[in-house]
């Protein structure tokens, strides 16, 4: 009899509308979870897609040349511009700086998480994840201006040149007409650099994440079979690690592709995507090119996603 009394007093409903309310919830998980979900649901929902849309119907007006005023009527005038040889200019340019910087953190990044995932154990695979992830702790302009310092004519990487006696090394690559200049600090090459640098660590930990999930025995019975170690590498090691560099490229595409503060730090007087879309809402007042310019890489980052994820990329993350 007691037990009895004791469930009861336990399952009774509790007085008051809220805490019957509560254990409503309660009582239905779905309900819950959908509470839960909610608020970042319509975060993502108002701020961010609501100001996505926004954005695109700003595109589609056009300003009037005359007086700068944005008339608010559909067209695609501001579009067209775009296909303008100096705005193209500037989008086939920054997907160039993307795409390059993308192919050369793969590549540098593949041997280091290789390194980590095959060999290091312990507080060395500690250490591994310290020294990747450091540079990420420091203030991103710090890093940016520090890196214009090293690379201007009177920097570090100009005087060990120099004590080398490899300074025409170094002129003869700055005197390249595309990606040279007077000095790294304002040239292409130090763009590439910079961006190589800072974004580094986003290709390094889906790749190492990546070849952790490959066995040893995989590359084993690949020896077994007669396969060298370039065949294994180029059969069996490198498709399966794919996913994770498909996986990093897109935060060292996507990142690129958008950025603007490296770009106008270090570097010539040529515009990227992100220079552009400040510089029309900005100085210019074009708020609809600004919009236009802000979806190109929407659009182009929206084809890569859908690819990556044919590929499996989101399995490495």
């Amino acid at each position: 009899m007691s037990d009895h009394s004791s469930n009861a007093a336990i399952f009774s409903p509790r007085p008051g509308g809220l805490a019957r309310c509560a254990d409503w919830i309660i009582r239905h998980p779905r309900m819950f979870v959908f509470l839960m979900v909610l608020p970042i649901t319509l975060w993502l929902g108002i701020v961010y897609i609501g100001a996505l849309i926004a954005l695109l119907i700003q595109s589609f007006f056009s300003i009037d040349e005359f007086s700068g005023v944005v008339v608010h009527e559909f067209t695609l005038k501001t579009y067209g511009e775009l296909l303008r040889p100096y705005n193209l200019d500037i989008i086939v340019r920054t997907v160039a700086m993307a795409a390059s910087v993308t192919v050369a953190a793969a590549i540098v990044a593949f041997p280091i998480a290789y390194f980590a995932a095959r060999y290091a154990k312990g507080k060395w695979k500690a250490l591994f994840y310290i020294g990747v992830m450091l540079p990420l702790w420091s203030s991103y302009l710090v890093k940016v201006y520090a890196w214009k310092l090293v690379l201007a004519k009177e920097g570090i990487l100009n005087w060990v040149f120099a004590k080398l006696h490899m300074t025409w090394l170094l002129e003869g690559v700055l005197s390249l007409p595309v990606i040279g200049g007077n000095s790294l600090s304002v040239s292409y090459l130090g763009t590439f650099l910079v961006f190589l640098y800072i974004w580094l660590p986003y290709m390094i930990i889906p790749v190492q994440a990546a070849l952790e999930r490959v066995s040893k025995d995989l590359t084993e019975a690949a020896a077994d079979l007669g396969a060298t170690p370039k065949q294994s590498f180029r059969m069996v090691l490198f498709p399966l690690a794919l996913p994770g560099i498909v996986a990093g490229s897109i935060f060292t595409f996507s990142l690129t592709l958008g950025d603007y503060i490296v770009p106008q730090i270090v570097g010539n007087s040529r515009l990227f995507i992100g220079q552009a879309v400040y510089t029309q809402q900005g100085t210019a007042g074009n708020i609809p090119l600004a919009a236009a310019f802000t979806v190109v890489p929407i659009i182009i980052m929206g084809l890569y996603l859908w690819g990556a994820r044919k590929m499996g990329a989101f399995d490495a993350l």
